[in-house]
């Protein structure tokens, strides 16, 4: 696949990183020179200094062969009108622009990126969906991560196993055994900022971050299980008024019984947020301020998310507040620097920008009947969703008979609403949802067994 990448930021350069990984044909084009370098210097794709919505500089991009642009660049304006270059001038397939401002995505003006119009295909808003994925990890407490699935029927969850952790130091093929409610299936353990897909004697660890497939149904239990016994956030305190802090307490306002109070430094953008939210109370100040934390009533919060666009600021800003008392905080980290820090700082759960955003993108880029993906482990593995077609590889096997690759596990298959944690003698049927992990390596091996053979046309 022939793709043309606008932008060599942090997202354009993890995507550039996955699909040359793969083997696709991948061309780079970005206004800084560091950023090209950098790519030049790590990837194996081709990238070159110009301006991305320049008709000369998508030409030399090749766009006239290309698949698919993907426009990613800071400007919204420049990934909207390279879209329209490449539908217009290259007539590029598919097209998808990350667009940021809120504005342009008001529901009021959603025919602007018609064909007739703006010829985009998907649009990723990064604020939006990093909102919504702090807001997952808010609805089920104690998790790092959750992911819904097959229309919420299926949930991925990643939690850290404590001390307390009741079955630490059991091998994997034993907890249906020891433990015979709880139907769950390890996917990933990361250990030591390692992750490793498990086998069926290996075992949990304290300190381990794990990531399970449960059945929506059986999600309390099986945290439960992992020792994980939280009650839901009822008041929560927003450190940032920008985007993603202002999209949150939009969602957070619409739930009853939840409290939600948040601190934005600038006079004008926390004015701007008061006329937006007359249900949440913004509170102007410093939130690295004793005093402004207190007005915020810290020492009553329950959790703390702290979303502002500086690293340092949120990291500082999530231990000041849980040294005042909050329970937990949930901290927006760009910076990979960082992550190694985490556990060792008592910040609770980090959210990556880069990562939501590549996930959002990559299950445009995949083939077959795939519905969704999400990154995990800093692009270590894809959790995939996907529908198992009558002519494809999967249909009318089961696991034992398929000689899945050793990174692949199949979590669970949901067929007409009911959803199966699957043993390896179950079949896999003709439009079954397939659930499973797969390492970034064994990706490509996935892609084909979804897809559709000749003989189905």
């Amino acid at each position: 696949m022939k793709v043309v990448i606008c932008g060599a930021g942090q997202v354009g350069f993890n995507i550039a990183r996955y699909l040359s990984l793969e083997n696709n044909d991948v061309t780079v084009i970005d206004q800084s020179p560091e950023l090209i370098g950098k790519i030049n210097d790590s990837l194996d794709v081709q990238a070159f200094v110009g301006h991305a919505s320049h008709p000369d500089a998508l030409e030399r991009a090749g766009a006239e062969n290309a698949d698919m642009l993907i426009a990613v660049t800071f400007a919204d304006e420049v990934n909207m009108v390279a879209c329209q270059i490449a539908h217009s001038l290259f007539a590029v397939p598919t097209k998808i622009a990350r667009i940021r401002h809120q504005s342009y995505l008001n529901p009021v003006w959603a025919d602007l990126f018609s064909r007739d119009h703006l010829p985009i295909d998907v649009i990723i808003s990064p604020e939006v969906e990093v909102a919504r994925a702090i807001q997952r990890r808010l609805t089920v407490p104690g998790t790092l991560d959750m992911i819904p699935l097959a229309d919420d029927k299926v949930r991925v969850i990643g939690v850290r196993c404590m001390e307390n952790c009741p079955i630490i130091n059991t091998p994997l093929r034993q907890l249906t055994e020891l433990f015979p409610d709880l139907s769950i299936v390890v996917v990933c353990i990361i250990r030591d900022d390692s992750p490793f897909v498990p086998r069926a004697n290996d075992h949990m660890l304290a300190g381990d971050e794990v990531y399970f497939v449960a059945d929506t149904n059986h999600v309390t239990r099986a945290l439960s299980a992992f020792g994980h016994e939280e009650e839901e956030a009822h008041r929560i305190i927003i450190i940032g008024g920008g985007n993603i802090g202002m999209t949150l307490a939009q969602e957070l306002e619409a739930e009853e019984g939840i409290n939600v109070r948040l601190i934005e430094l600038s006079k004008e953008r926390a004015r701007y947020v008061a006329e937006a939210l007359p249900g949440t109370n913004i509170i102007l100040g410093d939130a690295l301020d004793a005093e402004i934390l207190d007005e915020a009533g810290v020492s009553n919060a329950d959790t703390v998310v702290a979303v502002t666009d500086d690293d340092e600021t949120n990291i500082l800003a999530s231990l000041l507040a849980k040294r005042y008392g909050v329970e937990r905080a949930v901290t927006l980290i760009n910076s990979t620097a960082y992550a190694p820090l985490i556990t060792t700082l008592g910040i609770d759960v980090a959210v990556s920008p880069r990562t939501i955003t590549v996930s959002t993108i990559l299950q445009h880029v995949r083939r077959g009947r795939i519905r969704s993906v999400h990154s995990l482990a800093d692009g270590f593995a894809e959790l995939i969703e996907a529908e198992a077609i009558e002519t494809s590889a999967l249909a009318g096997n089961s696991l034992r008979e398929l000689h899945l690759p050793a990174d692949v596990i199949v979590g669970a298959l949901v067929r007409d609403g009911e959803v199966i944690i699957p043993r390896a003698d179950t079949m896999i049927e003709n439009h079954d949802d397939v659930i499973l992990l797969a390492a970034a390596k064994a990706v490509r091996k996935v892609e084909k067994l979804f897809s559709v053979q000749l003989e189905f046309f």
